[in-house]
C-alpha cells in the first residue's frame, strides 16, 4: 500500500492564505512548515510544549511518541524562523507550543480544522494530517538521509512500517542510479 505525501503545490497555496501580520496567520504558516520539517505525528504535535524546543539547535523533544517512547526531532533554520515569528505575537501564559486564538492548547480536531479552513480558502483539496509526515519521510530520503536515521527520526521500531512511506517513483530510482550506478562510477 502506497501512502501519498502532501502535495507541495497544495501547501504553497494554503500558505498564501496565511496573513503574516496576525497570530492565526503566523501560527498556521508555522504549523504547516513545522509538520513538514519535523515529521511529527499530529497527536505529538498538539502535545508539544514551549519547553520542548531548543531554539538555537532546533531540537524538539517529543516526550510521548507512539508507544510512549520519547525521541528528538529537529527544525531546520527556515522552520525555526517561522516558529519564532509566530511566538513573537503570542501574549498568553499557556505552556503549549501551539495555541488557539484564545490562548489554550490546540487539540487534534483544531489542527484538522486549521488544515480544512486553509485548504478551503486556497480552493484546494484538504490534505490529511498524516500526509505531512509522509512528505517528511519521502523528502528526507530523496535529499540523502539514510533509512536508519529516518527510522529513528520518525520513531519507528523497525523498517517495515517506514517502508510504506517510501514509495519511490521511477524518477527517484533514476536519479539514485545517476549518483551510484556501478559502471558509471568505475574509472575506465
Amino acid at each position: 500500500m502506497t501512502l501519498e505525501p502532501v502535495d507541495i503545490g497544495i501547501i504553497k497555496s494554503m500558505l498564501e492564505t496565511c496573513d503574516r501580520h496576525t497570530l492565526t496567520g503566523r501560527r498556521d504558516r508555522a504549523a504547516f512548515i513545522f509538520l513538514m520539517d519535523t515529521g511529527v505525528r499530529a497527536g505529538e504535535f498538539v502535545e508539544l510544549d514551549l519547553a520542548d524546543c531548543e531554539y538555537p539547535s532546533g531540537a524538539v523533544t517529543v516526550r510521548r511518541g507512539k508507544g510512549g517512547k520519547p525521541r528528538t526531532v529537529f527544525m531546520g533554520r527556515k522552520t525555526l524562523k517561522v516558529v519564532r515569528s509566530y511566538l513573537r505575537l503570542r501574549d498568553d501564559e499557556c505552556p503549549a507550543l501551539w495555541v488557539t486564538d484564545e490562548g489554550t492548547r490546540i487539540k487534534y480536531s483544531g489542527l484538522r480544522s486549521m488544515v480544512v479552513r486553509r485548504a478551503k480558502k486556497a480552493g484546494v483539496k484538504p490534505p490529511s494530517l498524516h500526509s505531512f509526515r509522509r512528505f517528511f519521510a519521502l523528502q528526507c530520503l530523496r535529499n540523502g538521509m539514510d533509512i536508519f536515521t529516518l527510522q529513528k527520526a520518525m520513531g519507528h521500531a523497525d523498517l517495515t512500517v517506514l517502508r510504506r512511506y517510501l514509495a519511490q517513483t521511477s524518477e527517484d530510482v533514476q536519479a539514485a542510479h545517476r549518483i551510484a550506478g556501478p559502471v558509471d562510477n568505475v574509472d575506465w
